[in-house]
């Protein structure tokens, strides 16, 4: 389970498309129009409490991609976030896209993450890959 706290009232839980969707649908929670070349920031209305260990990745809808060319941007939601989910959207066509509250914008794709310390060293090990 993923705990969700709605900020507005307008705002709408997100769903699953299916049974078996990774991705939990993101809904706007305010009106805007997405331009060719420009970033739109989009409200969702809501904030999640994403497990530790986890983090929350803010992924493109493919419907709003492939019918609209409009892409998602940034999008990494750390376990310690509590603030409301933003979805950053850009056109890649040559026209406005309206976007209405209650549109489907972004897809939430819960996973977990390896927690690794970066550090310092002279020399990486050779592989047969190495730079190429």
């Amino acid at each position: 389970m993923i705990e969700i706290k709605l900020l507005t009232d307008t705002a709408k839980m997100p769903t699953r498309g299916s049974e078996q969707a990774a991705g939990l649908d993101l809904y706007a929670d305010d009106l805007a129009d997405v331009n060719t070349g420009q970033t739109t920031v989009i409200s969702t209305g809501i904030a999640v409490k994403i497990p530790e260990g986890f983090v929350g990745l803010v992924k493109p809808r493919s419907g709003l991609a492939f019918n609209h060319g409009v892409d998602s941007m940034a999008g990494v939601i750390d376990s310690d976030y509590r603030g409301e989910i933003k979805v950053l959207l850009t056109s890649h066509e040559a026209f406005e896209v309206p976007i209405c509250r209650g549109d489907r914008v972004a897809q939430l794709i819960i996973t977990n993450v390896l927690m690794c310390t970066p550090i310092q060293v002279d020399e990486l090990d050779a592989t047969e890959r190495g730079t190429n």
